[in-house]
């Protein structure tokens, strides 16, 4: 979406860096509303108004749409009928609906938490216990996947083996190692 703003990958990359950073986005995960964090940066860079308005403004744009190799995975694990699948997300309260409009294996976990919802987020301890407590979850008989490396050494933190996300075809491997797909 940046692509159809700024000029550079430069441009995008200074942005993204100093204005939008991730830190400021992992406010609204944890349950910030978009219309306070924008205002915020509008008010720190003016000069970047349109820019930062368009971080929630058109983020739709933003989402390439599934990992297909991811979903067939998650098909996979979900049709061996063995396992209950559950999905613990940094995604704002004000957004997430859309996602579950729009992606129907998301339909697949048995639960879902949201860190917007809850006002938390991974890696924090709080949020991991969230999913445990809600859903009698033993975190020694789980398996936590998921792209972000701090978010795994959280889950880590609290007794969760887990798998670091890198790729479908490396998931598969990992996957068979503990004997989770046949």
């Amino acid at each position: 979406m940046y692509r159809k703003i700024f000029n550079t990958e430069e441009e995008i990359t200074w942005f993204l860096e100093n204005v939008c950073t991730p830190e400021w986005n992992d406010q609204q995960d944890a349950g910030r509303s978009f219309e306070e964090a924008t205002e915020e940066l509008v008010q720190k860079f003016p000069e970047h108004e349109v820019a930062i308005r368009a971080w929630y403004g058109r983020w739709h744009e933003t989402i390439a749409g599934p990992i297909e190799g991811t979903v067939d995975i998650l098909k996979q694990v979900r049709d061996s009928k063995k396992y209950r699948l559950y999905a613990l997300t940094n995604w704002s309260a004000q957004t997430f609906p859309w996602a579950l409009d729009n992606f129907e294996f998301l339909h697949w976990f048995e639960g879902i938490v949201v860190s917007g919802v809850e006002k938390t987020r991974k890696p924090f301890p709080e949020f991991y216990q969230i999913l445990f407590d809600r859903y009698q979850i033993n975190p020694t008989k789980a398996v936590f996947i998921d792209d972000n490396h701090k978010n795994v050494m959280g889950a880590n933190a609290v007794g969760l083996p887990t798998i670091h996300f890198q790729s479908p075809e490396r998931l598969k491997v990992d996957l068979g190692k503990i004997n989770l797909l046949g």
